[in-house]
């Protein structure tokens, strides 16, 4: 590493378990303001709640590296895992061939958000470095990841939605790429949701306001959007009810506690956003999104109540009338859902980076991931072709 008081020549490279063995402060300067989820604020609410911890199967293995004067310089969130739940990129069966195969894929390393199919940066780096030494640093994160990979044995080390521009930093050191589809929404500078409208097909548009009045029950739901001081204990009460009931059903489990939702209001609520529906005095539904610089991010929903629509309304439609009062490029609204495409987000590719140290299961793997890319490719030009929009919005 080159240059400049803040880059030293042997980078200071060292492995933490907890997030809070580092000052808030500094793990922000290297985080960046605009993807709340690298932020330290989200990431140590998951290990104070004990969201993740080596009983969750999520042991943390931060990569940090310093500055001459000791203050953090670069970093990156890692974690040793038992498992493959909770991340949205899936590797079920890589760890069933290379078991039969009679190797041990677990534990394995993973960079990643826990629980969040959300694209953002996953090697941090403080912005006073100019963008070359930014990028050598860079290479000494993805290298030191690798590093402790192969200095412990392990299967694999998966580095999960990456963003593109980091893409090539991964390949230098031999990682694997791998590609996914997501759904977002694009703001084109609409002024409000009907400026929105305006640019779907008639009749796309009519379904969609028609959709918008079932979801309210024709005006007997009311939907309201809260930040800040608005959002009360009550609000995070009937939310968690919410969330954890829908992820009972639907995965068998609730990965997320009440107390990470408490501290996710004490320590970030001007960052969140809640969507929540009223039938009368009680709360029924509600959704949780987090405020980006530039994007609003979609993650938990839940009902107690099934009404037509109303995911529809409470998840996409609201995250859209706010991402434009709010001026946000985007929706990103989590993983997987073509039916998201009529609401008029669509299929845009997500990236993550893969080392395997073993010879032959990584040729195994990098033969999959070609077919895989093809396949995804394939797929997202047919799903392009059932865009609502009068003419197509371009990809950001």
């Amino acid at each position: 590493m080159t240059g400049g008081p803040n880059a030293p020549d042997r980078p200071d490279i060292s492995v933490l378990e907890r997030l809070s063995d580092v000052p808030a402060r500094q793990w922000d300067r290297c985080a960046g303001p605009d993807n709340p989820f690298v932020c330290h604020d989200f990431l140590s609410s998951l290990e104070d709640a004990g969201c993740v911890s080596d009983a969750t199967g999520w042991s943390a293995r931060h990569i940090v590296i310093k500055a001459p004067d000791g203050t953090l310089a670069a970093a990156a969130p890692l974690y040793l895992k038992s498992h493959s739940k909770g991340e949205y990129v899936f590797d079920w069966g890589w760890a069933e061939a290379f078991e039969r195969a009679g190797g041990r894929y677990y534990p394995k390393l993973v960079s990643a958000v826990p629980f969040t199919p959300v694209s953002g940066p996953r090697l941090l780096v403080r912005a006073d470095q100019t963008a070359p030494q930014r990028q050598i640093i860079k290479q000494h994160l993805v290298n030191a990841m690798a590093g402790a990979a192969q200095q412990a044995g392990l299967s694999s080390l998966h580095a999960n939605f990456i963003p593109a521009a980091d893409v090539p930093v991964f390949q230098q050191a031999r990682y694997l790429m791998r590609v996914g589809l997501q759904y977002h929404w694009p703001n084109r500078d609409y002024e409000n949701y009907d400026d929105f409208l305006g640019q779907l097909t008639s009749r796309k548009r009519k379904a969609l306001k028609k959709e918008r009045r079932t979801a309210t029950d024709n005006g007997r739901i009311t939907i309201k959007r809260l930040r800040g001081d608005a959002i009360l204990p009550g609000h995070w009460d009937a939310l968690y009810a919410f969330y954890h009931d829908t992820s009972t059903r639907k995965w068998g489990q609730a990965y997320l506690n009440r107390e990470f939702f408490q501290l996710l209001g004490e320590r970030m609520s001007e960052r969140v956003l809640l969507v929540m529906a009223w039938r009368d005095d009680s709360l029924i539904a509600g959704a949780l999104n987090l405020i980006g610089s530039d994007a609003l991010y979609g993650r938990y929903w839940g009902c107690l109540e099934e009404v037509r629509h109303l995911h529809f309304e409470v998840c996409y439609h609201q995250a859209i009338e706010a991402a434009i009062e709010l001026g946000l490029a985007r929706v990103e609204a989590g993983a997987q859902g073509e039916h998201k495409i009529a609401r008029g987000y669509l299929p845009v590719l997500t990236h993550s980076a893969h080392f395997i140290p073993d010879p032959d299961f990584r040729s195994a793997v990098a033969q999959f991931l070609d077919h895989e890319r093809r396949a995804v490719n394939h797929e997202r030009t047919g799903l392009q072709r059932e865009s609502p929009y009068r003419q197509t919005p371009p990809p950001r």
